[in-house]
């Protein structure tokens, strides 16, 4: 199966965290980013295209 998403689309899904970073979650796992650049690497470690 091929996943694709818009980068615009992956970065609305990281919401601040009120720490300094962002929690970010995709595919019912959760992540604790500091940077949104971070989000890309992690939609590709699960197999996703990026879309600009």
């Amino acid at each position: 199966m091929i996943k694709t998403a818009t980068f615009e689309a992956l970065l609305a899904d990281a919401i601040e965290d009120g720490e300094g970073g962002y929690t970010f979650l995709l595919e019912g796992k959760t992540y604790r980013i500091t940077d949104k650049d971070e989000v890309r690497k992690i939609a590709e470690s699960h197999g996703y295209i990026i879309i600009y």
